[in-house]
């Protein structure tokens, strides 16, 4: 009976063994399996995150460019390869080896000192002007070790051009109105102090100090006309208009400037109709021809015509036969105040506002302008506008 009873409880014994091992052996695969797939689930999801910052990073219009501890690129975003002009994977690199600016390392040496650098510029050489401007700052963990650095880098250069085309145009204006201050303050003067008595010699300060006048009130008409231009706040009453009768009118309006210098005026517009304001329409020719008259030859030829264009739009043209314009100048006649021959111009009566003024005003229907030319052989000046709608 003892015999039998020791081989029971040891196979008992045997039995319970094995049960607890298969448990444990089972309990330790199925840990392993949560660990990995912990360690899966955790992997996707840092890959997720990863993937997740990247895009955050690539949708914005600033450059980011973030460093780990030992200072080599971690990440750049698409903003920031836009900026430099650069395809490359740049991750491993140095910021130096990567971009060969000593900007972004004198930078990075100002950053090891300091927890951030602010409002930091740089100017990239190429033919086109950019500016950038940089703020960074240091990565810190928790336990207050560095991780490393952001670099976010923003594109200044609209900035600078606005900023620079504003003080070109303050300078410019206060030169413009300072010439005929200066000539009626002067001519005025003289007329109190001693001139007053002598009835030729007022008659002829008084003529110079009316011109001098309609002339600041032409400047600030021009004036006032862009700024309306370019704030919106002109609307445009759009008609058919009938553009070689309205050009029939702006060339009966100037038929005596024309005399004066025996100037022949050409309509050669066929019968073409646009859809524009009337109005703005006649201050654009009127301003075309007005420049031709004054910058053409004496007993010249001033000639108007157009065409049908592509996409429903009307090509107009006013051609002179006068000097020309030089190549270098073709690009700028269209800006405020720029005159190809300042002396001549001023002389002239002119306010430097004109050809902007078109500009604005074809740019306003719709159309384009701009100007052929070739020294010696006059020029001539092209703008389109919408047809009528069939």
């Amino acid at each position: 009976m003892w015999p039998f009873l020791t081989i029971l409880a040891v196979a008992a014994a045997v039995g319970i063994h094995f049960w607890w091992r298969n448990k444990f052996v089972r309990a330790e695969q199925q840990s392993r399996v949560e660990r990995e797939s912990f360690q899966q689930l955790s992997g996707a999801a840092m890959e997720r995150s990863l993937a997740e910052q990247e895009t955050l990073f690539d949708s914005m219009i600033e450059g980011v460019l973030l460093l780990d501890e030992q200072g080599r690129i971690r990440m750049a975003n698409r903003a920031f390869h836009q900026l430099f002009g650069t395809n490359a994977d740049l991750r491993g690199k140095t910021p130096l080896e990567a971009l060969r600016r000593h900007e972004v390392s004198d930078l990075l040496e100002r950053l090891g000192g300091e927890s951030s650098v602010l409002d930091y510029e740089m100017k990239l050489p190429g033919l086109e002007e950019r500016w950038l401007q940089i703020n960074a700052a240091i990565i810190n963990g928790s336990d207050s070790r560095r991780l490393g650095a952001i670099l976010v880098f923003h594109d200044l250069t609209r900035l600078k051009q606005l900023e620079r085309t504003r003080e070109e145009f303050v300078a410019n204006v206060s030169h413009e109105l300072r010439t005929p201050l200066s000539l009626i303050k002067g001519y005025a003067e003289t007329l109190l102090d001693s001139a007053r008595n002598d009835p030729e010699i007022t008659e002829r300060f008084l003529k110079i100090i009316e011109r001098n006048t309609k002339r600041l009130d032409l400047l600030i008409q021009d004036l006032l006309a862009i700024s309306a231009f370019e704030s919106g706040r002109i609307k445009l009453n759009l008609q058919p208009v009938n553009v070689r009768q309205l050009v029939e009118k702006v060339l009966g309006d100037l038929k005596a400037r024309a005399g004066t210098k025996n100037v022949k005026l050409v309509n050669c517009v066929p019968d073409l109709t646009a859809a524009a304001d009337e109005n703005r329409l006649e201050q654009v020719l009127a301003n075309l021809v007005d420049n031709a008259i004054k910058y053409g030859h004496e007993q010249g030829v001033v000639s108007i015509g157009g065409r049908k264009a592509e996409a429903n739009q009307i090509e107009i043209f006013v051609q002179d036969d006068g000097p020309g314009i030089p190549p270098e100048s073709l690009d700028r006649v269209f800006e405020r105040f720029y005159r190809v021959d300042k002396a001549r111009s001023r002389e002239q009566g002119g306010t430097g506002l004109g050809l902007s003024i078109v500009k604005h005003i074809v740019q306003n229907h719709g159309g384009k302008v701009w100007v052929k030319s070739e020294l010696g052989k006059g020029a001539t000046f092209f703008f389109t506008l919408p047809g009528e709608k069939s």
